[in-house]
């Protein structure tokens, strides 16, 4: 694809081998990168991605996969940033085994955490009545980022968040020794504290919820948190 070979070959010219050590040792060395820094790598997308306006918004979900199946970080940030900007309300019911790919392909907190919330959170604004289901295939997978996604889903979600179904995942995942799922519920319910702070301060003071998973729930309202000495 024309798009992707200019992207690809754009990034190499601009790569950095410092910033790129540097940026794989803060992911654990899980991916490699280009090293290119946010703001760089932005800027040269956008442009790529205008020059080539037409090929990406006919095959974004193809163009995205393509992009997300590459080594380097940044190509996979690319292909996330697409399907977030073509498919907004535009997403078909089928989707769904597209997110759960990406969602389970070169996984790690900064994919997954950005994905559940603009790509999984707005399918399902969009496709309502799959969210049952969804939501515990993924809450029951062995998968542990699709848990976390089953958790966080409704990030973005403000009033429209359904508090009975998040703390059901709360409920369901709460005795996990897992850092990452400990932290998605303590950030979850931080999150729907904005909306209604009372709601999460009752549901945590009658939940028995591991000590990192309250903190974060609690962080923005500290004087609570200090009564029950987190």
């Amino acid at each position: 694809m024309p798009f992707i070979q200019s992207l690809e070959t754009a990034f190499q010219k601009n790569s950095d081998s410092e910033n790129a050590s540097a940026m794989a040792k803060y992911m654990r060395n899980h991916f490699p990168f280009f090293g290119i820094k946010t703001a760089d790598r932005r800027l040269i997308f956008k442009t790529i991605w205008k020059e080539n306006q037409q090929e990406v918004t006919l095959n974004p979900r193809a163009i995205a996969w393509e992009l997300f199946a590459k080594p380097q970080r940044e190509l996979q940030y690319c292909g996330i940033e697409i399907l977030i900007k073509e498919l907004k309300k535009n997403y078909r019911k089928e989707d769904i085994q597209l997110i759960e790919k990406i969602i389970v392909t070169n996984s790690w907190w900064d994919s997954v955490d950005t994905i559940a919330k603009y790509i999984l959170g707005h399918y399902l604004l969009e496709h309502p009545l799959e969210t049952e289901n969804v939501i515990e295939l993924f809450s029951n997978s062995d998968n542990m980022w699709l848990n976390r996604s089953a958790i966080l889903f409704q990030l973005d979600y403000k009033q429209k968040t359904n508090f009975d179904l998040l703390k059901s995942e709360c409920e369901k995942h709460k005795t996990s020794n897992e850092f990452f799922i400990q932290k998605a519920i303590g950030w979850a319910l931080r999150e729907y504290a904005k909306t209604n702070p009372e709601a999460v301060k009752n549901y945590v003071i009658h939940t028995n919820l591991k000590n990192l998973s309250q903190k974060e729930a609690l962080k923005n309202i500290p004087l609570f948190s200090n009564r029950l000495n987190l």
